[in-house]
């Protein structure tokens, strides 16, 4: 009788498997080595009428999908924002924080680059095309945070290099390059990546900012997703972008206005109801161009305070400090102005209140406005959040996953200094300075100003079970299916699906990485 022949089937078994509604079954998974991907067990089995000649016993941990991280401006020294003019030497930074993110459970991410001199644009979102370096993380793509932000909600964008978008699109493509910006397919193949790979590219933009809110919807028809970020924009402009294709908001709670009951701008977005519909007190604007002049208008005379001990704090924090409504209030009262000649306010005075434009003769504005917008789906976006307890108060990570749990994706935002060995103390850092880390805080030496994130994702998974209340499946979902869900990735990246990469981190039931697996290879395990 012959012997039998070897296959490259790897079954794991005693272990329990995350589920895209965030529960846990205990069940063996089955994998392709050789393919790397991920098999329908039943299916392989009468197809090909064999077993797996692997066994792995995974000892009744979670076998969950690699984690994903869409916001993450660099690691282990390297900072995707820095190019020294080698394209090697840039590529290869690209690779070290591939090779070694693994340990954190990371199997895929998207390199972030902060706001640039426009000239080097090309050059970095051509680096950043997808890639694959061997036994490390997937470079999925990029995702350009800028220039197209509000001043006043900068962080620690550079202030003379953030513009606004005269032309529109036009704008987007002039600084990014057509050749970056083309529709998915050709964007894909216009390259040298390998077929079917997985590409994706993110956009952050405050919708307020000229020719932004024109440039959503192009953008979104070409695979490009975009985001809600350092902004200022109002309940109404914010809903228009989203209607207009904007998919989520960057890191929320930070660089935005806070939450207020009369208008709760970008945060408020999670908690807008199923289908649009005029308030009792107030009617909406079919799209806000005069809110959006308005604001855009009022933004040179916002009172602007910083505090003196600040000289550079993390990019998602706010530098500059601003009433939370004040934009709102005053684009208000200049929208009312250079409307008062042909509308009619019905507010009373001081209230946050932004009358209808009359939309022509015959039946009123408002009851046509309600009759259509009434019918009218609407889609809540995405939104990342920063678990690290010290960009969001845990409270606030709590009621943002209550409102919204579906959309909700963990992002670490975290600067080159990240390296989950760097121990406490004092270390350089850039220009002659040096900062001082503190568990997962980062401050510049001798202040009390932040100089960015250092927290790992599977840190953040951890962190948000213990915020939250939530299981660890349902953190593993904020990490793996919901990142792949807002980037359409999700029959490839972020799922245990038939077909789908073999990605895997096998955590303990705490959140802890014990190993990390990508394409069918274990690539880290812990010792």
């Amino acid at each position: 009788m012959a012997a039998p022949t070897s296959n490259d089937l790897i079954c794991f078994t005693n272990c329990f498997l995350p589920q895209e509604d965030g529960g846990l079954i205990e069940k063996d998974l089955w994998i392709d080595e050789r393919r790397g991907v991920i098999l329908d067990a039943q299916r392989t089995f009468f197809l090909r009428k064999e077993r797996p000649n692997t066994i792995i016993d995974l000892g009744g941990n979670v076998l969950s999908p690699g984690f994903i991280d869409i916001q993450i401006n660099g690691g282990f020294g390297f900072d995707f924002s820095v190019y020294e003019g080698d394209d090697q030497t840039y590529r290869d930074g690209l690779k070290l924080v591939a090779e070694k993110i693994v340990e954190t459970g990371v199997t895929a991410l998207v390199p972030t680059i902060i706001t640039q001199e426009t000239t080097l644009y090309p050059k970095l979102l051509d680096l950043l095309r997808p890639w694959s370096p061997p036994h490390a993380a997937h470079l999925l793509g990029w995702h350009a945070e800028g220039p197209f932000l509000q001043m006043s909600k900068r962080g620690a964008h550079s202030p003379a290099l953030i513009i606004s978008a005269s032309e529109g699109f036009k704008t987007f493509e002039s600084i990014y390059s057509p050749e970056n910006l083309a529709d998915a397919e050709d964007w894909l193949m216009s390259g040298d990546t390998v077929h079917n790979t997985v590409g994706v590219r993110i956009i952050t933009a405050a919708p307020e900012v000229e020719g932004v809110m024109e440039a959503i919807n192009e953008a979104s028809k070409r695979g490009i997703c975009f985001n809600i970020g350092h902004s200022m924009a109002t309940t109404d402009i914010a809903t228009a972008a989203v209607r207009n294709g904007a998919r989520c908001i960057t890191h929320l709670f930070n660089a935005m206005p806070q939450l207020h009951h009369r208008d709760p701008s970008i945060i408020g977005l999670l908690g807008a109801s199923p289908y649009l519909s005029p308030s009792s007190s107030s009617t909406f604007l079919p799209f806000p161009s005069a809110i959006i002049s308005a604001l855009n208008a009022s933004m040179h005379s916002l009172p602007i305070t910083k505090e003196p001990s600040i000289d550079h704090i993390s990019e998602a924090l706010d530098e500059i400090k601003t009433p939370p409504q004040t934009p709102m209030l005053l684009a208000e009262q200049a929208l009312r102005k250079s409307l008062l000649p042909t509308g009619k306010s019905t507010a009373s005075p001081g209230s946050a209140v932004i009358t209808a434009i009359p939309l022509g003769s015959g039946q009123s504005s408002e009851s046509r406005l309600k009759k259509d917008l009434t019918t009218i789906p609407f889609d809540r976006p995405f939104y990342e959040i920063i678990v690290d307890g010290i960009h969001s108060h845990p409270n606030s990570v709590r009621l943002a996953y209550s409102a919204h749990p579906d959309g909700c994706i963990l992002i670490t935002d975290a600067m080159k200094i990240l390296d989950p060995h760097l121990k406490d103390g004092v270390h350089d850092w850039r220009d002659g300075r040096r900062f001082y880390k503190e568990g997962d805080a980062l401050y510049v030496e001798g202040t009390t100003t932040l100089a960015g994130s250092v927290v790992t994702l599977d840190k953040c998974v951890r962190n948000f079970v213990r915020y939250t209340g939530c299981s660890i499946g349902q953190a593993i979902k904020c990490a793996t299916y919901n990142p792949a869900r807002c980037l359409n990735i999700e029959n490839k990246k972020g799922t245990l699906r038939a077909g789908a990469d073999a990605d895997l981190a096998v955590l303990d039931h705490q959140g802890n990485v014990l190993s990390t697996w990508v394409k069918g290879k274990m690539v880290w395990a812990r010792k």
